[in-house]
């Protein structure tokens, strides 16, 4: 990829595990809209166990979402190459290196088309009409094209191609490279579309000789004659951060906490560093880095249930920042509520609602968030009605909304309003198929169909069909987002 997307992935996609911190806020740009959404279904995956209907309905149904994914923001600053490459050369007199290959020789298949023909033949098939990886110039701009088309599994194996140009390709693992901007940027543009498909074996095989890229060949010094004297890391800090996180998606966290707090110890190590010889863009700069590595600390303890290390880092850390602005206080203060409610503390999420809106501008209406936090403190109710009433509300403020429609959706079955619910979620798809067609809200639906009707398979074909026509990738298989059986 080029340097002008100075490593980040969120123009096309949330490559980080669900956080609380992927806070709601005004669409500014439709980049960031689309970004926004991408990330939309992943809201609560991870946290089905501590989340807060406490009913009896054990179905395979997925609870309110908390959160929409917003793009990174650290790149509104513009700072040198210097100043963000700026990392430490360990392991100069090291002799390990570091040297990847593709794990497949196959290309990732597409798992929609497989389903369609298995469940409804070759003639259905025919209506699918997607880009493939021979559809786009084998280069950056083609990488770039199936991305923002949402065609990730082809995105993989473009990727595969270039880096076998590379002499990184299938069998080159463990056999010595160079590695330059672009090579690494393709490495992690590959691990990042991995990450967002679940395909984690293979992510964690690819994934495994680059540890936390510490080895000396990723780093300028390595390589004098090419880079003319230039120092620090050749890799981007998102594809650190994403290294670190990755024990995440393979269910250690605790691990993830161990890489994450060393990612942090280094990060604000080299903003005290721009702090003493008063940089305040270079300051301001890796701050922001460190708080993104805080915010992935915080969805680690979570997982591991260290509520108190929550408190400690964002009472502690997050909101003592002397330059906070009031609105990036009400995000914190609505996350941390939005985390209490996660582990059944209604009064403490309450309280923290509650400063949020004090934050807010005087005499200006409820806004997107403080809606959203007033219909989930409802739902820990167990008040859906008003609950439902209330992400409604918020509907007018963001049509479209795929967040708020599913909430609108799971309270509407659970006041025991299953044909209204159903008619919701249809009506939502019809409208917008491409957005509305996400995981969450696919999985949702299809649970209603069993619920309303034994005979949901034909209903659930007819999901298949516009799946088939409007949706060039999903992060789970067919057969469990439709819970349709696959067929010999």
């Amino acid at each position: 990829m080029s340097n002008s997307s100075n490593g980040r992935l969120s123009e096309y996609f949330a490559n980080d595990p669900p956080s609380f911190f992927d806070e709601l806020k005004p669409k500014d740009t439709p980049t960031q809209a689309q970004a926004q959404q991408t990330g939309a279904s992943a809201g609560m995956q991870k946290s089905e166990n501590t989340n807060m209907l406490a009913t009896s309905f054990t179905g395979c149904f997925k609870p309110p979402e908390y959160v929409e994914t917003n793009p990174d923001t650290e790149d509104d600053l513009k700072v040198s190459d210097d100043v963000r490459n700026l990392w430490d050369f360990q392991g100069k007199q090291s002799d390990s290196l570091i040297m990847p290959g593709i794990h497949t020789p196959a290309d990732l298949p597409d798992h929609i088309s497989i389903a369609v023909t298995q469940h409804l033949g070759d003639s259905e098939l025919a209506h699918r009409k997607i880009l493939g990886v021979d559809d786009v110039t084998q280069d950056e701009r083609g990488l770039r094209s199936l991305m923002y088309a949402g065609c990730y599994r082809a995105a993989v194996n473009l990727t595969g191609r270039l880096l076998t140009i590379y002499g990184q390709g299938y069998g080159r693992a463990g056999q010595p490279a160079k590695h330059s901007p672009h090579s690494l940027q393709l490495w992690f543009t590959r691990l990042a579309l991995l990450a967002k498909l679940g395909e984690f074996e293979l992510l964690q095989a690819e994934a495994s000789p680059f540890e936390q890229l510490n080895a000396p060949d990723v780093f300028y010094e390595f390589y004098p004659e090419m880079y003319n004297g230039k120092s620090g890391s050749i890799a981007c800090f998102s594809f650190r951060l994403l290294l670190a996180e990755l024990p995440i998606y393979l269910g250690k966290p605790h691990v993830a906490l161990d890489n994450l707090s060393e990612l942090h110890v280094t990060s604000n190590e080299i903003r005290e560093h721009f702090q003493k010889i008063k940089d305040t863009s270079a300051e301001e700069f890796w701050q922001r880095r460190s708080e993104r590595v805080l915010h992935s600390i915080i969805n680690c303890a979570l997982m591991m249930k260290k509520f108190n290390m929550i408190d400690d880092i964002i009472g502690g850390m997050l909101l003592t920042r002397a330059n906070l602005t009031k609105e990036e206080q009400r995000a914190l203060y609505s996350a941390w509520g939005r985390i209490y409610l996660q582990i059944g503390d209604i009064f403490g999420a309450e309280q923290k609602f509650a400063v949020s809106r004090r934050l807010r501008e005087i005499n200006s209406q409820p806004d997107l968030r403080d809606l959203v936090d007033k219909g989930l403190i409802s739902v820990a109710k167990n008040d859906f009605p008003e609950a439902y009433l209330v992400f409604q509300k918020a509907l007018h403020l963001d049509s479209g909304n795929t967040m708020l429609l599913n909430n609108m959706g799971v309270c509407l079955l659970y006041a025991g309003k299953l044909k209204d619910a159903i008619n919701l979620y249809e009506r939502a798809i019809h409208i917008n198929p491409q957005k509305s067609l996400n995981e969450s809200l696919l999985v949702n639906l299809s649970t209603l169909y069993e619920l309303e009707s034994n005979n949901s398979k034909a209903k659930k074909l007819n999901l298949l069909r516009l799946i088939n026509r409007f949706k060039p990738d999903l992060n789970i298989s067919i057969e469990l987002c439709l819970k349709l059986q696959a067929t010999n």
